[in-house]
């Protein structure tokens, strides 16, 4: 997928207040560095942020970090972060397969929000849902594991729901068609999902958890 690039993208958002630039010296040190014992929510690869910004809104009493590893993506979560005063967010540049260098067993949620599919058979092991990936949220889910999960690619949906049921997750929700779903599921957008509303493309979504 091809992004808009920015003149000094990583001056503008290494600018930011909200980013955190040396996240590894912060393993098991998150909640000292939000101040507070509330669950901590992750977001790998945020885009642009709509999501991750607005669930921080929507919940005051929630922790949310986003990860990204596109520079100029970030650029675009910077920007509209510039008049927010938001305590309960914190911005990460960095590739989703090093967390369990970032964070000891602090997550409480993970957030797989329109991830690349990668449909190809060869890239199989860098789609989030891989068992590769799996292993890796065991290290830094706080203790039970649950994962959320929306896309508009049915072959990545078909994909992770059997992936993660191989895993013995076991799934709250799912719904073929988010948006006309029978029973309302709470919902924020993110950027590239205001675009597929109004394109009247289905989305998909999962709630999986596994309780230790």
């Amino acid at each position: 997928m091809e992004y808009v690039k920015f003149k000094n993208a990583d001056v503008i958002v290494n600018n930011s207040d909200y980013l955190v630039k040396n996240p590894i010296n912060y393993k098991n040190k998150w909640k000292e560095l939000f101040g507070n014992n509330n669950k901590i929510n992750l977001e790998l690869g945020m885009g642009r942020g709509d999501f991750i910004i607005n669930m921080a809104k929507a919940y005051p009493n929630i922790n949310f970090i986003g990860l990204e590893l596109n520079i100029n993506q970030m650029v675009g979560a910077v920007q509209k972060l510039m008049k927010e005063k938001l305590p309960n967010l914190k911005l990460i540049n960095a590739d989703a397969s090093e967390i369990d260098k970032i964070f000891g067993k602090e997550i409480d949620t993970i957030y797989l929000t329109f991830s690349e599919p990668w449909p190809k058979k060869r890239d199989e092991r860098k789609r989030f849902t891989h068992e590769s990936y799996l292993k890796l949220y065991d290290k830094i889910f706080k203790k039970d594991k649950h994962i959320i999960l929306k896309t508009d690619n049915k072959g990545l949906f078909a994909y992770s729901l059997e992936s993660l049921s191989q895993y013995w997750y076991v799934f709250d929700r799912i719904s073929l068609d988010l948006h006309n779903n029978e029973i309302p599921i709470p919902n924020i957008m993110t950027d590239f999902e205001k675009k597929y509303y109004e394109e009247k493309r289905p989305i998909y979504y999962l709630e999986a958890s596994f309780k230790n």
